[in-house]
């Protein structure tokens, strides 16, 4: 038997994966554990799941890699000053101290850290490194369920690589082409997540959110004046209008000056069609980028099937577009595209490329639907449960799917907790707060009751496979939310000529489908299809709304408030509940309602996490 465990930390997203003889186990963020969203620092408490789950100490461990290296990315920001001097002395000098006593000895940090979890953990040389595109790379490969492909990544910045290609065959995995810093799709986008009062890297789905309500006006004057895009797709970055190669904030006032507006304070300055254009604008020019990208790779490769990983990845609307185009036969996005999948994606790496191990290639694919995380016995549970303070009652599988179903259609928001937790940024249905889609008044409601967040922040369906393309213009599987669509034609509802004439989100609350709820206001849902294979109980609860109403979609999001992780334990979910206005709560076999509980056990959940 052959343990590799995979490390992502220090830059975001921080996280832990373990492989056994090349079988996926299971992974982690942080976050979910340390409560702190985007958790950055070593995962102590990742690492210690993966190793609990498989009943393993590190000592144990075969393998330890880590997802990049540091003296490249050392080496980067070296030649990058060099290269910008005298521009940039400031950040040097912020810099340079913390490389220099902390970053360049990362073995030595990352060895420490092992010995600080298992004090028999002895050999260093077990530690590897792999290099960061190419851990994005074999995240979105090795788990996919093809024999050959082409793997396009696309992120701010690994050590010197921002896009890059890869052909992988077989068990074989080699990066063919490479863009390199400081010319970047990821760190270009981010600069309009922060013009726009948006915080980078983790805002940036709020841009592609908000640019459905506006109009791609400044498409010519980016492309014309940010970035030079040739015909295959490749590009380079005006480095006059940017501040983040050397300075220490994004952008720079030439870019203001540009677009005629310094960018929005997000505490004082309200969202304006202006930014909603400004969003449309980075949106278009980004689908535009990855298309011509696309192309010229099938050109070139010729090969039918493409995977996709990095940040970039995560731009489900882009990823809709690239799947409308029909140029590859099959598009497979890893669930965790961002530093997260880079843990697994260096673990894959070194059971195939390093240790030369075959692959054997799973017609779903080897994510075992994302669900990689914790779970909790009904024992754990019940005696948290009752720890806590919590009055609940406890019921069998079939009434469980029985009752809930029955709240979701008396308009009830259910916070739904089973199995294991998913891994990536998405909720799949095991740690996800669930709606009824018919609602014209669910989107608004859950946005600002429950979620605290953005009114105009969509909300996904999930769909039974089998019923996917009597719903939405699709007929692939989307089991990982990570495909946009439309609502299929005659599910629509055509706005009137006064309605169009509306302004951006007075467009929110026009009734636009069947299922409004989890409509777009440009008729598009970023869409999760759900089999019985690998969640039996959410599949049959949405089997069972279904039978009740004739409707096989649910509304979806994430078991969170904005500015925090997604829930991991029973206390997160309960903690959740009890500071928000679900209605109830359905942890495996227990149901607790709202109106029952200890109303002291209410917290002011708003102020608990920093707003991202």
């Amino acid at each position: 038997m052959t343990s590799i465990l995979g490390i992502s930390a220090f830059y975001h997203d921080s996280a832990a994966s373990m492989i056994i003889d090349g079988e996926i186990i299971s992974a982690a963020q942080e976050e979910r554990f340390s409560r702190k969203k985007h958790d950055s620092s070593f995962p102590t408490n990742a690492i210690n799941f993966v190793l609990n789950f498989s009943g393993l100490k590190l000592s144990d461990i075969d393998f330890i890699v880590f997802y990049e290296k540091p003296f490249l990315k050392f080496e980067r920001l070296l030649e990058t000053y060099v290269a910008f001097a005298p521009r940039g002395i400031k950040s040097f000098y912020k810099s340079m101290p913390i490389w220099l006593r902390d970053k360049l000895f990362q073995k030595k940090i990352i060895f420490n850290n092992l010995r600080e979890i298992d004090n028999n953990f002895k050999n260093e040389n077990k530690i590897l490194f792999s290099e960061h595109h190419l851990s994005h790379a074999a995240s979105a490969f090795y788990p996919s369920p093809f024999k050959e492909a082409i793997i396009l990544t696309a992120d701010g910045v690994g050590e010197w690589a921002t896009t890059t290609v890869a052909i992988g065959k077989g068990k074989d995995l080699s990066i063919k082409k490479e863009i390199h810093f400081p010319h970047s799709l990821g760190l270009l986008y981010s600069a309009f997540t922060y013009y726009t009062g948006f915080k980078v890297n983790s805002g940036e789905y709020k841009l592609m959110g908000l640019a459905p309500y506006g109009d791609p006006i400044y498409t010519e004057k980016i492309l014309n004046n940010l970035i030079d895009v040739k015909e295959d797709g490749s590009f380079k970055l005006n480095q006059n209008y940017f501040d983040y190669a050397t300075g220490l904030t994004m952008i720079n006032n030439k870019f203001n000056n540009l677009f005629g507006k310094k960018s929005r304070n997000p505490k004082t300055d309200k969202i304006t069609k202006f930014h909603m254009d400004i969003a449309a604008s980075i949106q278009k020019v980004t689908e535009e980028i990855i298309l011509k990208l696309a192309k010229s790779l099938k050109d070139e490769f010729k090969i039918e099937n493409l995977c996709l990983a990095g940040g970039v990845a995560l731009n489900c609307v882009a990823n809709g577009k690239l799947l409308k185009s029909n140029l590859f036969k099959n598009i497979w996005v890893q669930p965790a595209s961002g530093d997260a999948g880079g843990s697994l994606g260096a673990a894959l790496a070194v059971w195939h490329l390093e240790l030369n191990n075959s692959r054997e290639v799973n017609i779903n694919d080897s994510m075992k639907g994302s669900y990689l995380g914790p779970s909790y016995s009904q024992d754990t549970i019940e005696k948290e449960l009752i720890k806590i303070g919590a009055k609940f009652e406890k019921f069998s599988d079939k009434e469980i799917i029985e009752k809930t179903s029955d709240f979701l259609i008396n308009g009830k928001a259910i916070g739904w907790f089973q199995g294991r937790m998913e891994f990536g940024p998405r909720a799949l249905g095991c740690r996800s707060i669930l709606g009824d889609p018919r609602s014209d008044k669910m989107q608004k409601n859950l946005n600002l009751k429950v979620k605290y967040r953005e009114s105009f922040r969509p909300f996904a369906p999930s769909v039974l496979r089998e019923d996917l393309n009597t719903w939405f213009d699709m007929n692939v599987d989307s089991p990982y939310m990570l495909l946009v669509a439309d609502i299929i034609s005659n599910k629509k509802i055509e706005m009137t000529e006064k309605q169009k004439k509306l302004f951006g989100i007075e467009k929110l609350n026009i009734k636009k489908s069947e299922i409004p709820a989890v409509t777009h206001v440009d008729f598009s849902a970023r869409i999760q299809t759900v089999i019985k294979v690998t969640n039996q109980r959410y599949y049959n609860l949405i089997l069972k709304f279904k039978e009740k109403t004739g409707c096989p979609v649910l509304v979806n999001t994430s078991f969170n408030v904005r500015g925090e992780p997604i829930v991991n334990s029973p206390t997160d979910a309960f903690n959740c509940f009890m500071g928000t206005e679900l209605d109830y709560l359905v942890i495996e076999n227990f149901i607790l309602e709202k109106n029952k509980q200890d109303l002291d056990l209410k917290k002011d959940y708003k102020k608990e996490f920093e707003l991202d």
